[in-house]
């Protein structure tokens, strides 16, 4: 935060600091904009997170919400998961987001979801839709940004490109520099401070 001058930065709040009671959620939400510099908060979940945007929203907490595949629910998910495949849950997620526009959420992220439905919800809100894995019909865009330049090595998902592969040319840069260290080539005389005169060097002594 101290390094910005024109983004909005907003605060994830982690798993069960909104989870046990809307005083928590207020103080921890609250902390992320006192201490942290953030500008809002992001947490996950539909109808059954209204109470607590609420709250924040009426304490003057700008709150983003999270549908589709929850991160920090993704053991409940089954897993890394398509989310909104059914008729029954794409009518949930369209409804859970109406419910969290209502509440006061300010924007609203679709993760990995069909590219139709979020097309829907998205024509459904009057905030924008912030996509991960659901298509070119959001408002924008977003990428965790170790999988888009590959830093990771792992296997990322569908939704992702890899605008660069950053890791294999970090690996190649940390071998080089151990092996020009083991063998007494780094640091050469172009990266040595060197005294000027040998009175110098004598006075040392």
């Amino acid at each position: 935060a101290r390094g910005n001058n024109k983004s909005l930065i907003i605060g994830d709040m982690p798993f069960l600091t909104y989870h046990t009671s809307t005083a928590d959620a207020l103080r921890n939400a609250g902390r992320f904009l006192q201490e942290a510099g953030a500008q809002g908060v992001k947490l996950e979940g539909g109808r059954e997170r209204l109470e607590v945007v609420k709250v924040l929203v009426d304490a003057g907490i700008p709150v983003m919400g999270h549908l589709g595949l929850t991160p920090q629910s993704v053991h409940q998910l089954g897993g890394f998961k398509v989310q909104g495949k059914t008729d029954e849950a794409a009518r949930k997620l369209i409804e859970d987001a109406l419910a969290l526009e209502q509440a006061g959420i300010f924007a609203l992220v679709l993760e990995c979801v069909p590219a139709g439905l979020a097309e829907q919800v998205t024509a459904a809100l009057s905030i924008p839709t912030i996509g991960i894995g659901a298509g070119a019909g959001c408002n924008g865009q977003v990428l965790v940004i170790h999988d888009m330049l590959g830093l990771n090595g792992n296997k990322v998902p569908k939704f992702v490109k890899q605008f660069a592969n950053l890791r294999k040319e970090m690996l190649q840069a940390v071998l080089a520099y151990k092996t020009e260290v083991e063998e007494g080539i780094f640091p050469g005389p172009e990266h040595t401070f060197l005294l000027e005169a040998k009175e110098r060097i004598e006075k040392l002594y």
